[in-house]
């Protein structure tokens, strides 16, 4: 599929700066760097210019984001994809630099005439490109390199603003024609925008901080707030702006983007924080990327006749000093000749992140067996989309994005039928330690579930997981509560000698009500995904089986149903010992019937001073004084109030009687 890329444009190769320790000798994800230091090793980090292979997974950034429009996904999940592509309309605008065009992106270009100096990336072409016109370029490349040990994450977390002028230069703002200084500072990225940024520190608060380091003027260009205090970031007339005053936000932005195109030095556009995937990896494991390079020919895609490509036997799997893949020391298959002249060339000795392979791995699951492609055709459209995929939280994002992208790169070239993979994503919460901490080895506050199996059983722990919480949220582990869902399966087990299964035993209007209400409440709940509420739905019933001297076989054999996917292990044991001779698994789902389901009668507690005294039964919305009467006949009642001693009567329908005495 990867040739599939190149061959429509989306997968190219380009230099990318990655986090590289050299003591490992491996990339570092930006969270693995911790002060410059390696997590893993403690080494100090370095940032290594590296050619990498990408995908132009921007190309696709809109159609991810207005599709979304189409899924049932949680909100939270569809707000974290559009928050990591980033959309935003704005302008790019041309300021003058040393004779060429210093180009920045910015979503306010009416606030233009507020710039009072600007911020380019350690990283951008241009520090190096006029290092010798500067009048401090051994202060400048000291922070350039010392940046460059820092983590993107570490860059932009910081409130201390740091940087160096670029003294001996000026850029020069078009809409004002006046020069002003230029900065650079780790906290303007180039993944973002052009890695240039116009400073306008009366309404940035980021701006206005780096202002307040370096002693630089501001001018408010909206009217409103007071930048003596702090930046104003609301909307306002404008000010100060030529021939923006007056005008409002909208207005303003589309006077201003006019303006510099009129004027040739901006354009409007739209940018997106999404930067394009990168696709190389330095390591053994994974699938190789079937491209061959000749001095002559340059990149060339394999012969799909030639493929597979798999990965030659090695026993060394560490990268090189230079940060080259494991691959590159095996030369007998490094060394090939080119597809396209037949002249020596050399493998790509990168491989694929494993992104590459689980974002779309699921549609062979469709025709496992198809010898000729990934899926035919027809599987693919009798079986896709996805129903329904849950997951973790931390998959919602990049993997989500990933397995998108590709499904609808898959869907241009006509090879699926639908235009995403799934239609519907959850994510289930996290389970925390009992004082509220992310669980870590670390931190000593894991719970062994071999220990809770062993002492309770796989059953307890299964019901207790589903029982914690509601499943997408994050729920604190309780000992006290484990032990609750521990005396709820040892009753079910204890109901067994109440069960009668040879005689006929009647079943009152109360007992199928308590039965069917279960049964739509159960199979309702698990298919919301509400299986806390559902455990607790079969708590309810087993509390009424409690209660009963002798239970109908059909009520127990429901209730073994019904908690045979909570607890799996207790069911089918019990199932057993009723005497059938079958599984429990190979059984109908129960089906509830909503009439006699209904509450025709309630069960209504009775209180004396808040304090429960028993309970009574009466009619749906029965009127007032028939539930003060059936209260007041209560024998735990009289015993304890005399009717001269009742102060008043609180009846709240349907569900309580408070008498206060």
């Amino acid at each position: 599929m990867f040739l599939e890329l190149y061959k429509h444009g989306l997968a190219y190769k380009d230099k990318m700066a990655i986090n590289w320790c050299p003591s490992c000798k491996v990339g570092l994800a930006n969270e693995e760097v911790v002060g410059g230091h390696c997590e893993r090793c403690g080494a100090e980090v370095v940032r290594k210019n590296k050619e990498q292979w990408m995908v132009a997974i921007t190309k696709y950034a809109d159609r991810l984001i207005n599709d979304l429009d189409d899924l049932d996904f949680l909100e939270r999940i569809k707000t974290q994809q559009i928050n990591w592509i980033g959309r935003s309309e704005g302008a790019e605008l041309d300021f003058g630099f040393e004779g060429e065009k210093l180009t920045v992106f910015t979503t306010r270009p009416d606030t233009a005439f507020g710039v009072t100096y600007m911020v380019l990336a350690p990283e951008h072409e241009f520090v190096q490109k006029y290092m010798s016109r500067f009048e401090n370029p051994k202060e400048v490349q000291a922070y350039v390199e010392a940046a460059a040990k820092k983590s993107d994450l570490e860059r932009t977390a910081g409130e201390e603003k740091t940087g160096v002028e670029l003294k001996g230069v000026k850029a020069v703002n078009p809409y004002t024609n006046e020069k002003i200084p230029v900065f650079i500072s780790d906290y303007v990225l180039t993944g973002y925008g052009t890695g240039a940024i116009m400073a306008v520190p009366a309404h940035d608060a980021r701006d206005y901080a780096f202002a307040k380091v370096f002693n630089l003027p501001m001018i408010a260009v909206l009217e409103g707030g007071d930048i003596s205090q702090e930046a104003f970031e609301g909307d306002g007339v404008h000010i100060n702006s030529g021939f923006l005053n007056g005008l409002g936000k909208e207005d303003g932005i589309k006077k201003a983007i006019d303006y510099a195109e009129q004027n040739g030095f901006g354009r409007a556009k739209v940018n997106f924080k999404l930067r394009d995937w990168v696709f190389s990896r330095q390591r053994y494991w994974g699938e190789p990327i079937p491209m061959v390079y000749c001095e002559h020919c340059g990149w060339q895609p394999m012969k799909e006749e030639d493929l597979p490509l798999e990965l030659p036997m090695v026993t060394d799997f560490l990268p090189n000093d230079e940060g080259d893949s494991p691959l590159a020391k095996a030369t007998d298959w490094v060394n090939t000749t080119c597809p396209k002249c037949g002249g020596p060339a050399r493998r790509e000795t990168d491989v694929m992140p494993n992104w590459a392979g689980s974002s779309w791995y699921f549609l062979r699951y469709c025709d496992p067996k198809n010898d000729k492609e990934f899926a035919s055709k027809e599987a693919l459209k009798y079986w896709m989309n996805v129903d329904w995929y849950n997951g973790g939280m931390e998959h919602v994002t990049l993997h989500l994005l990933y397995s998108r992208f590709w499904h609808k790169f898959l869907y241009d070239c006509g090879f699926v039928p639908t235009k995403e993979p799934y239609n519907k994503r959850t994510a289930h919460g996290m389970i925390l330690a009992s004082n509220g901490e992310k669980m870590s080895k670390s931190r000593g506050n894991v719970v062994n579930p071999d220990d809770i199996v062993e002492n309770y059983g796989a059953d307890t722990f299964r019901l207790y997981e589903m029982f914690i919480g509601p499943f997408d949220q994050a729920a604190m582990w309780s000992d006290e509560s484990l032990m609750g869902v521990f005396r709820f399966a040892s009753k079910v087990y204890g109901l067994f000698k109440k069960v009668y299964r040879n005689e006929d035993v009647p079943t009152s209007d109360g007992d199928l009500r308590a039965m069917h209400k279960t049964i739509l409440d159960v199979t309702e709940r698990i298919s919301q995904m509400k299986f806390n509420t559902a455990v607790s739905a079969l708590m309810t019933y087993v509390n009424y089986l409690s209660n009963m001297e002798k239970i109908p076989v059909e009520m127990y054999e429901t209730l073994l149903k019904l908690l045979s996917p909570f607890a799996p292990h207790l069911s089918e044991e019990m199932w057993a010992r009723i005497g059938h001779n079958d599984s429990i698994v190979y059984q109908p789902w129960p089906e509830g019937d909503k009439k006699l389901a209904s509450d025709d009668v309630v069960t209504i507690a009775v209180q004396i001073n808040g304090k429960m005294r028993g309970t009574i039964e009466c009619a749906k919305d029965a009127d007032d004084e028939t539930v003060k009467q059936a209260a007041l006949g209560l024998d735990n009642v009289a015993r304890q109030v005399s009717a001269s001693g009742i102060k008043k009567i609180i009846v709240v329908k349907n569900r309580i009687v408070n008498i206060v005495a």
